[in-house]
């Protein structure tokens, strides 16, 4: 039972990465390119406000329509999702970086808020997107523990997914942390 949870925790996992590593730099990149012009800024912002008003789990069905099958279709709604997110939320934060007279700290925060906020969008599509049309998964795991009634097993998925979710969070935090403490250090130095 243990060895299959684990298969699921990594078919998770698994899901999450392919459809966020790529959505965070390329999210990062576009949302640095919008926030360090002004002009830029104002007119893309609310053009990409557009699309991220969208939940990603609600273009679950065209991606399934169009990919024929759960994961690849898991994956581009948790990629698009994760992306507009990245991009908006990059965007604001290099716009209080240049308010901030270029403080590198500042831009150190806000990137790695950006990412947190990234991780948790895609972490909730994963999840739901499991949930929804499996066929494995933490999410797929807690909903077949729904329909068994085994609030126990539910009461475990919940667990798991919280500790992971958390894990992460944690994970990007102290990285940030550390980052900006170089940062600091670094300018003390010079």
């Amino acid at each position: 039972m243990e060895y299959s949870i684990f298969l699921d925790v990594l078919a998770s996992l698994q899901k999450l990465f392919v459809g966020y590593i790529p959505a965070a730099v390329l999210g990062s990149f576009i949302g640095y390119l919008i926030g360090i012009n002004g002009t830029i800024y104002q007119v893309l912002k609310r053009i990409f406000e557009i699309p991220h008003s969208i939940p990603p789990i609600a273009l679950l069905p065209i991606t399934l329509i169009v990919f024929r099958e759960s994961e690849p279709a898991t994956i581009v709604i948790i990629f698009i999702g994760t992306l507009w997110s990245t991009i908006i939320n990059m965007a604001i934060g290099m716009q209080h970086f240049r308010r901030q007279n270029n403080n590198f700290r500042a831009a150190i925060f806000h990137t790695f808020h950006t990412l947190k906020v990234g991780i948790w969008v895609a972490w909730f599509t994963v999840i739901a997107a499991e949930m929804l049309i499996g066929p494995r998964g933490l999410g797929f795991l807690l909903w077949e523990a729904y329909k068994a009634g085994n609030i126990n097993y539910i009461i475990q998925m919940l667990l798991y997914i919280l500790i992971i979710g958390s894990l992460m969070d944690q994970l990007l935090d102290l990285a940030g942390n550390l980052l900006s403490q170089i940062a600091s250090d670094g300018k003390k130095s010079s």
